[in-house]
């Protein structure tokens, strides 16, 4: 009978002993906590490149407006925004440029899905690259994709589309008029 009694005591001051409550908390909360982390880190780096190529398209499209890219090409705007926007990796491979005369008959804006590289897709889109002439209004619009820095995360935010290769998207527009 005694050796019964003593397990059920010692059972007893194991279950009233307090040490390890803290470990428990923190391998409660850690998963937690390192998602919210990683999820703003990769929303701050989503937000730096999208403002870094707007910026670029922002200032390649002034250039351009005001004639300071002779002869205006599309690798040649796309050079200029890749190197205004070095936070973007691979940018010379993964960017599309478009660049669209708008009517000012009808005023018809092109579709607002910006066509983007898929490198899981074996056909990739063709995109419509006109300078136009003098006193045109001009829609120019660019795409780059790029990897998250944590691959889980644009699932865990859920608020940016992801291709088939794991990328998203990051799109910047701008409009001009083509100077006489």
């Amino acid at each position: 009978m005694k050796p019964r009694a003593g397990l059920i005591k010692r059972i007893r001051q194991a279950i009233r002993r307090e040490d390890g409550t803290a470990t428990v908390e923190f391998v409660i909360l850690f998963p937690a906590l390192m998602t919210l982390f990683l999820s703003s880190f990769e929303m701050s780096v989503l937000l730096l490149r999208s403002v870094m190529l707007d910026k670029s398209l922002d200032t390649t499209v002034r250039e351009l407006r005001l004639g300071l890219i002779s002869p205006p090409t599309p690798d040649e705007l796309k050079t200029r925004l890749c190197d205004r926007a070095p936070i973007l990796a691979n940018c010379s491979t993964s960017m599309l440029i478009e660049l669209t005369p708008i009517s000012t008959d009808t005023w018809v804006i092109p579709s607002g899905q910006i066509a983007c590289l898929d490198k899981s897709a074996n056909i990739q889109p063709a995109t419509n690259v006109a300078f136009g002439i003098a006193n045109d209004v001009m829609l120019v619009r660019a795409c780059a994709k790029v990897d998250p820095f944590f691959a889980p995360s644009p699932w865990i935010l859920d608020l940016v589309p992801v291709d088939g290769a794991g990328q998203y998207a990051v799109v910047a527009a701008s409009s001009f008029v083509n100077e006489p």
